[in-house]
């Protein structure tokens, strides 16, 4: 079982930065890939970034790229989400989630993700 937590949300101007934190329970973070999702009001849940166990592998949605970096911290069992270039469409609800895997893959479907906090707002004002 792991336990998830997000922080770092919050309110900014665009154009303006904010790295979001997930701390996990557990002594086998290492062994979870990890991702990161947001849902807007009326929208789905969708894809921003993922990582895989070691950190040497992930990627992004194509509205993120090139403004968001995801990174780990094995040793603080911590996955960390920086958000540069903020834009008022980044507006979200911004969820962790974590999936069990002995291999190196990192995972890009909600569906393949196992357990998940319980989510940190952001807001970016124009």
């Amino acid at each position: 079982q792991v336990q998830l937590v997000e922080s770092g949300g919050g309110l900014v101007q665009a154009g303006g930065s904010l790295r979001l934190s997930c701390a996990a329970s557990g002594r086998t973070f290492s062994r979870y890939a990890m991702g990161w999702f947001r849902q807007a009001p009326g929208k789905e849940r969708e894809f921003v970034a993922a990582i895989n166990w070691s950190g040497g592998n992930g990627d992004y949605a194509d509205s993120v790229k090139g403004r968001f970096t995801i990174y780990r911290d094995n040793a603080k069992n911590t996955v960390y989400l920086r958000m540069n270039s903020l834009r008022p469409e980044d507006t979200a609800v911004y969820y962790c989630a974590a999936a069990r895997t002995d291999s190196s893959r990192y995972f890009v479907q909600r569906t393949e993700y196992d357990y998940w906090g319980q989510g940190t707002q952001v807001t970016v004002s124009s």
